[in-house]
């Protein structure tokens, strides 16, 4: 990690919910920020009260993190020497505006981090269905009798499957990185990617409608945006393999939630769902109980010991702001078209 140059030490100040506070930044980690900010003892979750106005009038850094409220013009007035915000989690949508931008704060992001679980999860549910691991595993509790393996189908298995990537994303990128050493073909599609950095990240490029087509496995890793709000649309989930798998760790809106729950219900195609829309679902929706899906509680992102590898992300980035060296993973304004 850098050392900050000798000086005055930047007053900062965390911004999230006390919950989150509490989880992503333990004592190691708020004794390693002490070392390097005069930090405020109080957790900024209600940036109207009094309290906080005071901490706000003399803060220069904002750690943040999940439950941060909206930094918007009326808080940067009351923070007149805010110069950065370093988001101990993923996307920076919910709380940094336009008037962040407007005054030139400096942002930072642990979505590289959080990208880390969320690919490794997307990794073991391609492994995972792509062996119909969940429902031999079902149907061998039920007849508590082992079928005879020898006649497993040809569909049943990894070798030379062919997994779709939607979105070359963070957690796309690192989900093609952790498919290197597997036997599969990786099709990719992403508008803003070219045939040579497909070739350079060792992919096909293809068209959305291919990508559907052609994909045994298709892993969604869009950024929920307007223009890709329903973009999994039911011609692309009509089109799908017989048996083939969806999966969604990125937001539920990105798909159409009827068209999959139809296609799962008549045995169409497999999914696992990290998402949902809404979360979380209705307790009478169907998708609860189908057995052709997988639905998991928002669990990819970064939980328990994960947790660590966000702070140590935040901290390393105060300690090379504080030394005047510039973040290691800035989010810039012109890229928020493009992520999470």
């Amino acid at each position: 990690m850098t050392e900050p140059t000798p000086g005055p030490r930047p007053r900062a100040a965390l911004a999230m919910s006390a919950g989150a506070a509490s989880a992503v930044l333990g004592p190691e980690s708020r004794a390693a920020l002490d070392a390097l900010c005069d930090l405020a003892p109080t957790v900024l979750e209600d940036f109207t009260i009094p309290a906080a106005r005071a901490v706000l009038a003399d803060v220069e850094l904002l750690v943040t993190g999940w439950g941060c409220p909206p930094l918007d013009d009326d808080v940067l007035r009351a923070a007149p020497r805010l110069r950065a915000v370093v988001h101990t989690a993923g996307s920076v949508r919910g709380h940094v505006t336009d008037a962040c931008w407007d005054r030139g704060v400096e942002v930072s992001s642990a979505a590289a981090a959080n990208a880390v679980p969320v690919a490794e999860y997307t990794l073991a549910m391609i492994l995972l269905t792509g062996k119909r691991v969940l429902e031999s595993a079902r149907e061998y509790r039920a007849s508590r009798t082992r079928a005879d393996w020898l006649h497993t189908p040809r569909t049943v298995g990894n070798h030379r499957r062919t997994v779709g990537i939607l979105s070359a994303s963070l957690i796309g990128r690192r989900v093609i990185d952790l498919l290197r050493p597997h036997d599969v073909d990786v099709l990719l599609h992403d508008p803003y990617v070219d045939e040579a950095e497909a070739a350079r990240l060792g992919v096909r490029g293809v068209g959305l409608a291919e990508l559907f087509r052609l994909s045994d496995t298709v892993s969604v890793h869009t950024p929920l945006l307007p223009e890709t709000r329903g973009l999994v649309s039911r011609e692309l989930i009509g089109s799908m393999r017989p048996g083939a798998v969806l999966i969604n760790t990125a937001r539920g809106a990105v798909l159409d939630q009827d068209a999959l729950t139809d296609a799962a219900l008549a045995g169409r195609i497999r999914a696992v769902l990290d998402v949902t829309e809404p979360e979380v679902l209705p307790p009478d929706h169907p998708l609860w109980d189908c057995d052709h899906v997988l639905i998991t509680p928002h669990l990819a992102g970064s939980q328990g010991n994960e947790w660590r590898r966000l702070a140590d992300t935040a901290v390393s980035e105060v300690a090379r702001w504080a030394a005047g060296e510039g973040f290691l993973h800035p989010v810039r304004r012109e890229r928020l078209a493009f992520l999470a």
